[in-house]
């Protein structure tokens, strides 16, 4: 059996996890809400205005939604295969590896974020990029990886 093309991505927290909020290992059940805590995110869009949101839980839960515009239109993406999370937690950092299957249209632009909670409640929004004013993961301005094509051999 072949094995379905994915999206991999590796996100490393660079913090003593004594300070973090990891969420305990749970059912790799797709699961919402999960951006309320510590959360790695993936965005990805295909055009001007449709993209796609993916959560991904230290704890191994995941979330996965479509928005037809800017926070318009969500709905839950359907996918063929659920996605892999693994987190391993170390004394000077969380690492989580997550695989998800292709989209049916192939992304062209990305941002990769994150919600990091603190033991003491502080909550910090990292993404390669933010709009003016307050975090805004879905904001347009944090759309700046661009996924070129790759080129045929």
């Amino acid at each position: 059996m072949m094995e379905a093309q994915a999206i991999a991505l590796t996100y490393r927290i660079a913090c003593p996890s004594t300070v973090l909020v990891v969420p305990a290992p749970a059912a790799p059940v797709q699961t919402d809400g999960l951006w309320q805590t510590t959360c790695l995110e993936l965005f990805v869009r295909a055009g001007p205005e449709a993209y796609a949101e993916y959560n991904f839980s230290p704890s191994g839960a995941w979330a996965a939604y479509r928005f037809s515009g800017y926070r318009e239109g969500m709905a839950p993406v359907p996918l063929d295969h659920t996605p892999q999370i693994e987190a391993h937690v170390a004394e000077d950092a969380v690492v989580v590896r997550a695989r998800i299957p292709l989209p049916p249209v192939l992304p062209t632009m990305a941002s990769l974020t994150a919600v990091i909670e603190e033991k003491d409640g502080t909550k910090s929004y990292w993404a390669l990029a933010h709009p003016a004013g307050k975090p805004d993961f879905h904001d347009d301005a944090c759309f700046v990886l661009e996924l070129p094509a790759a080129k045929a051999l």
